[in-house]
């Protein structure tokens, strides 16, 4: 092994540490050569030895001095090389430099990774915890060590710092107003990121007067709205933000950084904490609309809002600082405070789907969280499990956690188990920034951070801002009865505006005349808007932003119960063809040996060969919407295939396991069609579901239940969002539920998809619950949906075993005639010659079917309601009115009497059905349970509901 003193050493790159070469023990004479040519001359060696040795020996020559300078790195150690070092005393320098070295890395790792646990984050209490890692007598440093110097790699520019040094900018970057959890990430790429972002400034940020001018206008616009209106609207609830101030100019700064990245469309989801300020603030809700809302008058037709004002939602659009315009979104949400947060994530996914955003980079989502909501309620988890999957995924979200410390009257202590409330998103490589809320120059730089990097990586980042609330849960409730000494701290503490005005006033950046003109004018505008509350008329207002964009303005007027008929038949020919279609598989293509069949009997269907069963209709349905511009988004549990194996919509190759789907290969501009295997989630994906339909009218979006019962994990959005979103918000939505619904012996659990709640909940047509009983009934229903011109939900209670009952089946003719019909009457039985009807719904039909035709029965007509709600007695009464009057009419089901439809008929039709016929009941008696778990026992109560159906009546 040879050494050219004179051949130039390795090039040092400024923007990335280089190591010196290695010591082992075969190159220790190597080393000493090195040395001897140092002693002799120390430029006849390369840059990075020099700069070695000149540590080494304490001297500072002109290497010192260079910007492009070598940076010290650590030999390697071994037993070898300490036994030889004995012998050697340069290596043994080398070395004792290389251990300290070594241990200096040890602790900057360490800050990096515990340095969060002693940030100065809490506005009302110190760190009261002693991190062993992060002291260097640890690692056996003492005084002398603390003046030498040594290599660093992202935390200064200048590549070497003394010990002392690194430890005051550790604690700058990590253990001052701002603790970073990050180093969770597997990504070196990221972690690298942050650490260059955030150590050489120590994680701080530069703000210009212009800036600080601006936080403190918005500080001070935050805090005289709520003292206004606790002033004006005494003991009314707002849930205010006093104590968490900081929010408003943080969401202005997220808002004022999107624009450097080109973002076009925010939505913001937030509970209802502070939302009136957000509202004023941000939204640009005019005050006098907030304050006439507290008036609670209704208006001169008795109309009044329909929810409260702290659940209300709204939109504007931005122009920044820069002259871009973002437009602004924030969501309505009831009180279940974190079941916004997929409902903005899929309004924000469709919108970009809408607009072929394919790079998730023009549009961003913020959600905004309670500290105790976050960690408590799983659908956070739920929906932070959304975030890269491909069906779900927008890009990244910015998470922001309003950490007032408390949630109602419940501690931290017994709110959690784990030491932030942010801890559920270290599922996720993203980082958190726990920031403390009182210094806005700390909350500019979190932000900072976190926006770019969800703009590098289009990653979820979260920020957690320490703060505190000022009043109790609502104003009129006394916090002190339950956290005596948290508020003690708080009453003793000025508000974030009056400390950052101190602030700026000791920097000289703000005169006391500029700070008292900034909170005049805006006490000023707020009695202004109150003045105009109280002495004009609400209709003189200026227009409320409209929940229907002007996409949604042609549906508005339309109601289901009210629509025309809709012809949604499609000609044979066109329906052969794209059944054809969808048997078609690329060349070179394996399909696994039973789907091969599976095609080869939808090409049978095809040619008129067989029946039409329930996949054939469903997926013709989907076929001629998507070839006629339609978008189609099918998501769910295993919904690729199906939860009965029916479907089969996505083709896996068993060679090569590529997969096809035929519905995304029917022509070159036909519109996009998604069928997605959601995660096991039901309340997320619906949320999701849910907020998609809110945004294209023209699209079918469809969330199927694995079966028809677990809609009950989703039920908050069925309640609060499917039901009720148009009657408090006016929300409009086509979403479509399917849910597998049928008692078939298999036990309690998969066999009622609850159709009584859904009937309960149904009302000012609000949504139409449908069971149809034929494969030609749901291709109208479903294309119906889209058609029609009304939108509201569709809850479709799907089958189970008929999907395979060839008596259900249809046939092409039926789909290329006629419409959905909302009753569907006897066939087989003259109703003038009837003695007996029975109405029924869904698959007991067929069991009813078959019971008379076994028994010979000929005088009992069967009526299928095909749709439950909405439907009126005249449609009914169309259907009866053939029947002589007097003869019994008999509700026949197959659930026990206290579920299923049995309540909503007897509710809505019961009283005009018995003016003219006697009316009766048949069902499985009442019980806490939708079914039995045996099958046998299952059998015998079938059976005694045909025999009843059919029987005398008592």
């Amino acid at each position: 092994m040879g050494y050219n003193p004179g051949k130039e050493g390795r090039k040092i790159d400024s923007d990335e540490p280089k190591p010196a070469p290695a010591l082992s023990i075969l190159s220790l004479g190597f080393a000493e050569e090195i040395w001897r040519a140092y002693e002799r001359d120390p430029r006849s060696v390369s840059p990075d030895w020099q700069y070695f040795f000149d540590q080494l020996n304490g001297t500072e020559t002109a290497v010192a001095h260079r910007e492009d300078r070598p940076v010290i790195t650590r030999p390697p150690l071994s037993t070898d090389v300490i036994h030889y070092s004995e012998q050697c005393d340069i290596c043994g320098r080398v070395l004792a430099m290389s251990d300290l070295q070594q241990r200096v890395d040890k602790l900057i790792h360490a800050y990096r990774v515990r340095g969060h646990l002693i940030a100065q984050v809490d506005p009302l209490t110190d760190p009261q915890i002693d991190i062993t890692e992060l002291d260097p007598e640890t690692y056996k440093f003492v005084e002398s060590d603390l003046d030498l110097l040594f290599s660093v790699d992202t935390l200064s520019r200048r590549r070497q710092l003394s010990l002392r040094e690194i430890i005051a900018k550790l604690k700058q970057t990590y253990c001052s107003a701002i603790g970073v959890q990050y180093m969770h990430i597997e990504s070196a790429a990221k972690r690298q990121w942050l650490q260059q972002k955030m150590e050489p400034a120590g994680n701080d940020i530069e703000l210009d007067r212009e800036q600080q001018i601006r936080i403190l206008s918005r500080l001070t616009e935050a805090i005289e709205f709520e003292q206004f209106v606790q002033r004006k609207f005494v003991g009314a609830k707002s849930f205010s933000l006093e104590g968490a101030e900081s929010l408003i100019p943080l969401l202005e700064m997220i808002i004022e950084k999107s624009s450097v990245h080109d973002i076009e469309h925010i939505v913001i989801g937030m509970p209802h904490r502070g939302r009136l300020n957000v509202l004023a603030n941000i939204m640009g809700k005019h005050p006098r609309r907030i304050f006439d809302e507290f008036r609670d008058e209704p208006d001169k037709n008795g109309e009044s809002p329909s929810d409260v004002k702290y659940h209300l939602g709204h939109h504007r659009d931005w122009r920044t600082r820069d002259g871009k315009k973002i437009h602004l979104d924030l969501m309505f949400n009831p009180s279940h405070l974190e079941f916004v947060n997929p409902v903005a994530q899929g309004v924000l996914r469709a919108e970009q789907d809408m607009i072929g955003d394919v790079n998730r980079d023009r549009s961003l989502l913020i959600l905004i969280h309670g500290d105790a909501s976050v960690v408590g309620e799983g659908i956070v988890q739920e929906t932070l499990n959304l975030s890269n999957l491909e069906g779900y995924g927008i890009g990244g979200t910015v998470h922001v956690i309003v950490n007032n410390q408390i949630g109602f009257t419940t501690g931290a202590e017994q709110g959690r188990s784990s030491r932030y409330a942010s801890d559920v998103a270290r599922m996720l490589p993203i980082p958190i920034f726990h920031v403390n809320g009182e210094n806005p120059k700390a909350v500019a730089q979190a932000v900072d951070l976190g926006v770019d990097f969800r703009n590098e990586f289009r990653s979820d980042v979260v920020i957690d801002m320490y703060c505190y609330r000022r009043r109790g849960h609502n104003e009129s409730d006394d916090p002190t009865f339950t956290q005596p000494l948290m508020y003690k701290k708080i009453k003793q503490r000025p508000t974030v505006q009056k400390s950052y005005q101190s602030h700026l006033l000791q920097l000289g950046q703000l005169t006391v005349d500029e700070a008292e003109q900034i909170r005049a004018n805006r006490l000023a505008d707020l009695e202004r808007e109150y003045e105009t509350a109280e002495a004009i008329d609400r209709e003189s207002f200026p227009a409320r932003p409209n929940a229907f964009e002007p996409k949604w303005e042609r549906f508005r007027q339309h109601r289901p119960e009210t629509d025309p008929p809709v012809d949604t038949a499609q000609p044979k020919a066109l329906l052969q063809e794209l059944l054809e279609q969808l048997t078609a598989t690329p060349k070179g293509f394996t399909a696994h040996k039973k789907i091969v069949k599976f095609l080869q009997a939808r090409q049978a269907m095809a040619r008129g060969e067989r029946p039409l069963d329930w996949g054939a209709a469903e997926v013709l349905a989907l076929a001629t919407l998507a070839r006629s511009g339609t978008r189609v988004r099918l998501s769910g549990q295993d919904s690729q295939r199906g939860t009965f194996s029916h479907r089969h919509g996505v083709l896996h190759d068993q060679v090569t396991g590529a997969t096809y789907t035929s519905l995304a290969h029917l022509a070159p501009d036909q519109a996009p069609v998604e069928l997605i295997n959601s995660p096991l989630s039901e309340g997320a994906v619906l949320g999701f579901d849910f907020g998609y339909s809110t945004v294209n009218p023209d699209a079918l979006v469809i969330w199927e239940a694995q079966f028809g019962d677990f809609a009950n994990a989703a039920q908050v959005y069925i309640d609060q969002f499917i039901s009720a979103g148009h009657s408090k918000w006016q929300l409009l939505s086509g979403l479509t539920l399917f849910l597998p619904h049928g008692l078939e012996g298999t036990g309690p659990e998969h066999a009622s998809a609850r159709l009584e709640r859904f009937l309960s909940l149904a009302a000012d047509g609000n949504y139409q619950v449908v069971n149809p009983t034929t494969p030609a009934q749901l291709f109208h229903l479903l294309r119906r949906q889209v058609l029609a011109p009304s939108r509201r939900p569709l809850i479709v209670l799907t089958p189970k075993s008929i999907l395979r009952l060839a008596d259900s089946f249809s046939t092409l003719d039926e789909l290329a005639e006629g419409r959905f019909a909302e009753i569907l009457p006897d066939p087989q039985v003259n109703l003038e010659e009837a003695q007996r009807v029975l109405l029924c719904s869904g698959k007991i039909y067929y069991d009813l079917l078959a019971h008379r035709q076994e028994h010979g029965i000929d005088r009992v007509a069967i009526i299928r309601l095909e749709q439950l709600y909405p439907l009126s007695f005249a449609q009914l009464q169309a259907q009866l009115h053939p029947f002589g009057e007097g003869k019994p009419v008999v509700w026949v089901q197959e659930e026990p009497q206290n579920m299923g439809a049995l309540s909503h008929i007897r509710l809505r039709f019961e009283q005009d059905i018995a003016k003219q016929w006697p009316f009766h009941t048949v069902a499985r008696a009442e019980s806490a349970s939708p079914a039995t778990g045996s099958a046998a026992i299952h059998r015998i109560e079938q059976r005694d509901i045909l025999t009843r159906a059919f029987g005398p009546l008592t």
